[in-house]
């Protein structure tokens, strides 16, 4: 399904998405059948044949070269993201290995729950919440079970459980971009992960709004966000998620949800984090989550 036309997917959004004039093409130009750039006009501008491009698209030139692609790039006009992202689907052809099983390292853990004063995850290359402190617990997903053996894919949430995840993210559809464009992400890194290509085609199925996003091709680094997080309790605050990549596990990561000090947002988290801790630890899953 998608690594196998990754690729060419990509790149015909990229196409799409930058108009003829931007490049000085629309001369004598009155009517054209796709939106964007043709395949006609990226290939001469990238220095290379139509029929090398068009099998480019197609995922039949695995040994594309970078500077290649970095002439396709500049063409395009892609950010820096974009152009790693480009990079990466090319060389999916190459590694097609089945990707093992993702396993939680005890130190992770201990380094999710040394995070008292702040909400903290360990999260995996599907979106799984592998690990995550009281905190984090009370901010992203009260309605679950802290201590339940399983335990939510923030991804899932965000576009199955709609009504809270509205409620909980300002901008939820930055936030549904967001989610996107991790998982093309770990799908442009992990061609062999069967979890992540079968998380898509289940959102592919089951969200309407997964599918138009998804078309979009999204795509950030994710590694620092800032968003607004709306609490029943606190009220609405300002938290940056900080992602440290974990060298050990391919794909996984922690993430901190941190205010800038001094600010209505750090006060509204103190008094979270005081909230919580003055509560017993949650062990039961409310009806209807």
């Amino acid at each position: 399904m998608y690594p196998g036309s990754a690729l060419g997917e990509f790149l015909r959004s990229r196409r799409a998405r930058l108009s003829p004039e931007k490049l000085g093409l629309s001369h004598g130009v009155r009517h054209r059948r796709v939106a964007g750039l043709r395949r006609e006009e990226v290939a001469p501008l990238a220095g290379v044949s139509v029929g090398y491009y068009t099998r480019l698209e197609q995922g039949q030139s695995p040994n594309v070269s970078d500077d290649v692609l970095d002439a396709i790039a500049r063409v395009l006009r892609l950010d820096e993201d974009e152009v790693r992202h480009l990079h990466r689907l090319a060389r999916v052809a190459r590694a097609r290995e089945r990707v093992r099983p993702e396993r939680l390292r005890p130190g992770i853990r201990l380094m999710v729950d040394s995070f008292a004063g702040a909400p903290a995850i360990a999260v995996g290359r599907r979106g799984d919440i592998l690990a995550w402190n009281r905190p984090a617990h009370a901010l992203l997903a009260p309605h679950w079970a802290f201590d339940a053996e399983e335990r939510p894919n923030f991804i899932l949430m965000d576009f199955l459980e709609l009504d809270f995840a509205r409620r909980l993210y300002v901008d939820w559809p930055g936030k549904a971009r967001d989610d996107i464009a991790y998982l093309q992400g770990s799908l442009s890194r992990f061609p062999g992960d069967e979890g992540v290509t079968g998380l898509v085609e289940e959102l592919l199925v089951r969200s309407p709004e997964f599918r138009e996003m998804w078309s979009e091709h999204p795509v950030s680094n994710c590694a620092s966000i800032s968003r607004d997080y709306r609490h029943p309790e606190v009220g609405v605050m300002t938290l940056t998620a900080e992602l440290l990549r974990t060298p050990d596990d391919e794909g996984q990561g922690v993430t901190v949800f941190q205010a800038e000090p001094g600010t209505p947002s750090a006060e509204r988290l103190g008094r979270l984090i005081e909230l919580v801790a003055a509560r017993p630890v949650p062990s039961h899953r409310l009806a209807g989550a």
